[in-house]
């Protein structure tokens, strides 16, 4: 199992194994979440598979719309139906006796599996071979709708959704694939095959779910919320006030970016344009790591921007390290850390 879920193995932290990591044939992990998330807030235990083909095959349709590639494979039935649908062709009783009948064959077994293995929580149980012909809703389920974290899971969710489904549809190699920070919208960027900027996903929708839903100084939550006083701001680990100074890198880059609440980033005693405290050098090393472990396309960028291996990695963050703290001399830590969570 991935450090990730090891290290603090919470129900949000099991659920974002699930969501973020392992390698992805498909998008129905993605349209499964969205689906349990919204169904478990409404408190029916059992779903049959009638009842969940509605949200199910109803985000699917939305992300048709958005990147035609949504797996792997050649062919689907049940994707032919959803684009079928879209282009209003068949009627929403056929696409969902379709979607109950073709849309789960694979993701209800897969959904709790990373890498090679199950998780320990289960977020429900498969209760197709029985009289409900469907899923039962875990009371694990039920308790993540009611924590703090659940605000951030349908916005984590999107996001991943999006790298994964744009690094099908660009079918760029992944030594090219690059993923950008775009500073003025503060969202994710990549460029297609003619080397035209495509914005993919919000930056703290992507960046989130990898820190937990922590600040990544002092691990107070943070909220994906706009309108949320915890609302997150995006802040460059080296700071940016670097970039005239010459070091040779791209401050920009996915790997020197990290959520911090709004205390930590510009608060009476915030960082500003400080250099963290090296302890932090080690938590943005293993932040990385928790990217790289995500697969493509933010895997690719990270590995392409701070190197192949994870020494080479180590080495790479130590010599900017360095070079940053001749430049900037003072160190900056915060007042006050929770627990840490990763």
């Amino acid at each position: 199992m991935p450090q990730f879920t090891e290290v603090q193995p919470t129900l949000e932290n099991y659920w974002r194994a699930v969501i973020l990591f392992g390698r992805n044939v498909a998008s129905y992990k993605f349209a499964l979440g969205h689906s349990l998330l919204e169904l478990a807030s409404r408190g029916n235990e059992i779903i049959t598979l009638e009842n969940l083909a509605a949200p199910f095959s109803r985000h699917i349709c939305n992300h048709l719309q958005i990147a035609d590639k949504q797996g792997t494979s050649k062919s689907s039935q049940f994707l032919d139906a959803c684009r079928k649908f879209n282009a209003g062709e068949i009627k929403k009783e056929e696409l969902l006796d379709t979607t109950a009948k073709r849309g789960f064959a694979n993701v209800i077994d897969a959904f709790h599996v990373v890498h090679t293995g199950e998780i320990e929580k289960r977020f429900f149980t498969d209760e197709r071979s029985g009289k409900e012909k469907g899923i039962r809703l875990t009371e694990d389920l039920f308790s993540l709708v009611e924590t703090y974290q659940c605000q951030n899971l349908p916005a984590e969710i999107e996001a991943r959704w999006r790298l994964v489904e744009t690094a099908w549809e660009l079918n760029l190699p992944r030594s090219i694939l690059t993923v950008a920070y775009d500073a003025d919208d503060q969202c994710l960027v990549v460029n297609d095959q003619n080397l035209k900027r495509k914005t993919i996903t919000g930056c703290r929708e992507a960046l989130n779910g990898y820190q937990k839903g922590k600040c990544f100084y002092c691990f107070s939550d943070i909220s994906l919320t706009s309108e949320s006083a915890d609302l997150a701001d995006v802040d460059h680990f080296f700071p940016h006030t670097l970039k005239p100074h010459g070091l040779g890198i791209l401050l920009d880059g996915v790997w020197n970016l990290v959520l911090a609440c709004r205390a930590c980033n510009r608060g009476e005693n915030g960082k500003f344009a400080q250099l963290p405290e090296i302890r932090f050098l080690e938590r943005l090393h293993q932040r990385n790591n928790f990217f790289i472990q995500s697969h493509h396309p933010l895997r690719e960028t990270l590995m392409n921007q701070t190197g192949d291996t994870e020494p080479a990695r180590r080495v790479f963050l130590q010599t900017i390290y360095k070079s940053s703290k001749e430049l900037l001399a003072m160190n900056w830590s915060p007042e006050f850390e929770h627990e840490p969570a990763f």
